[in-house]
């Protein structure tokens, strides 16, 4: 029997970025202004206490394994990542064994994916199990008798409106030649989604562009639960004829009176999912749902 902790869009961020020229003229312009100027900026105004809580709670549950499932920032630049590493406690020897993959906020223009930020203050929890050395991802990590294997889906945006991710081809292929040789239950950590709550495809500017393709990699790769954030709203997708396993969303673990995380008790295939929930008033995490759930395959 194992107990992981799932949470993601944490969206943390510092008063100092470190601005440079370049930047005015980037993406990190526009989603200033959106921080700021439109909002989201107020609606984390309380980011780094929640996660704060949730890490410390962490230390005291006995949980296995820790999944996230990425935006540790808010704009990519490297003090964000730097302060997002320290409050999630990334090297802390301390807490279980953690895995991670990046969201579209900590891909969020090409040179902060090829600078590596994320990379470079997220290691520690980027080992695992790889089909060759050259690429990073995917990659797997076995957790008792489960495989958490996580697959990149971030892509960085050319235009200011669009928050597309992609797997890509390549990395869909290593993810089925990975998941052939992984024995056992299968659980999939990625960014985004393959539908929203209601079932549908998010808007084209928002999307998995190629969600075909991964859904196709995965089930070829054997996976059995599918795990997510980028939609900040925390729901479950039960299995359907189209897509053979369950898919949850985490949602954002820090955004004001949404804010939420998982928790997953697996028990060979069997899987115990509750919701918690920050409750400001009493400083504390509560439970607000409970679904049984169960890792597809034989």
């Amino acid at each position: 029997m194992l107990r992981f902790l799932h949470y993601s869009d944490v969206h943390l961020t510092v008063p100092k970025l470190g601005w440079r020229p370049r930047d005015v003229f980037s993406k990190k312009a526009m989603g200033w202004v959106n921080v700021r100027l439109l909002g989201r900026g107020h609606r984390f105004r309380h980011a780094a206490t929640v996660a704060d809580a949730m890490i410390a709670d962490a230390r005291h549950r006995g949980h296995d394994g820790i999944l996230f499932s990425g935006d540790a920032t808010k704009l990519a630049f490297e003090p964000e990542f730097a302060f997002a590493a320290e409050r999630l406690g990334v090297g802390d020897g301390a807490l279980p064994p953690a895995v991670c993959v990046p969201g579209n906020h900590d891909y969020y223009t090409r040179r902060d994916v090829r600078i590596g930020h994320f990379e470079k203050h997220f290691g520690p929890w980027l080992h695992g199990e790889r089909v060759d050395g050259t690429h990073r991802y995917p990659f797997a990590r076995r957790v008792g008798h489960v495989w958490v294997v996580c697959l990149n889906s971030s892509h960085p945006s050319v235009l200011n409106t669009t928050a597309r991710g992609t797997a890509g081809r390549k990395q869909l292929e290593r993810l089925v030649k990975l998941g052939r040789i992984l024995d056992g239950p299968k659980v999939l950590v990625t960014h985004y989604p393959l539908r929203t709550a209601r079932g549908k495809l998010e808007r084209r500017s928002h999307r998995l562009v190629d969600h075909a393709l991964a859904l196709a990699a995965a089930r070829e790769a054997g996976i059995g639960l599918w795990l997510h954030g980028h939609i900040h709203q925390p729901f479950v997708l039960t299995p359907t004829a189209a897509i053979p396993f369950p898919v949850v969303c985490a949602g954002s673990a820090t955004q004001t009176n949404k804010w939420a995380h998982n928790e997953y008790v697996i028990d060979g295939r069997a899987v115990n999912m509750t919701r918690r929930v920050w409750n400001p008033t009493e400083g504390r995490f509560e439970e607000q749902a409970k679904v049984k759930l169960e890792i597809a395959g034989a």
